[in-house]
């Protein structure tokens, strides 16, 4: 089974463009005057340095130290700055209520659904009351669902690509609503598109994109 760190070291793995849906959301942040931005699961770290670009106070973690020392020095390159750790996306270094924002791309689902809950809640644990967070969770309409070993409902462990053996949860509607119930979900919908193989075959690429704002104590009652 592959590691991130070895991943991480592949080019293909190694993203320069931010995603569209990271580009927006920046957009709508920098309208409700936030600053501080945490990114669980910052890989090589395109989304902090994009972030640091356009003037945020950023925090990257993840599990890869090839991916932070990747991130390091693209950000020295940049001249830019960013605080990053080496963290399990279950348990964050950080205090309660740190960050305006949070992002995770292509992230929290590859681990069972408790870990996944479980980091869910420290999301919630370190926004601010009122503080929004961009997810992307993986969907059973994607072509990737079922293949592999099913080690609970859900979770399966691929046999194939440069990612067999690690995790992958696969969500319908529901379960993404049930994930996302401490929240206010803001919005959710299908990012899909269809990938054509050298055979002519097709596969569909699907993932839920939730943005979803943390309950101010008087809502949550």
């Amino acid at each position: 089974m592959p590691t991130w760190n070895e991943l991480f070291k592949r080019e293909e793995f190694r993203w320069r463009e931010p995603h569209r849906t990271v580009v927006a959301f920046a957009e709508a942040l920098e309208s409700r005057r936030a600053r501080r931005v945490l990114d669980l699961g910052c890989g090589t770290g395109r989304h902090v340095v994009y972030l640091a670009q356009r003037g945020f106070q950023v925090c990257g973690t993840d599990i890869s130290e090839t991916g932070l020392a990747a991130t390091r020095q693209w950000l020295a390159a940049e001249h830019l700055a960013a605080h990053l750790h080496l963290a399990d996306m279950t348990a964050l270094p950080y205090p309660e209520a740190r960050f305006d924002a949070v992002i995770s791309i292509y992230v929290i689902y590859h681990n069972t659904l408790g870990n996944i809950q479980r980091t869910v809640a420290e999301i919630g644990r370190v926004l601010r009351p009122s503080g929004q967070a961009l997810l992307t969770l993986m969907s059973t309409r994607g072509h990737r669902y079922g293949q592999g070993q099913e080690i609970e409902p859900g979770t399966f462990l691929p046999e194939s690509g440069p990612d067999a053996g690690l995790p992958h949860h696969f969500f319908d509607e529901s379960g993404a609503r049930a994930l996302l119930a401490a929240f206010h979900l803001i919005e959710l919908h299908l990012d899909e598109h269809e990938e054509t193989e050298e055979d002519g075959s097709t596969h569909r690429h699907s993932h839920w994109v939730a943005v979803v704002e943390k309950k101010t104590s008087e809502l949550a009652r």
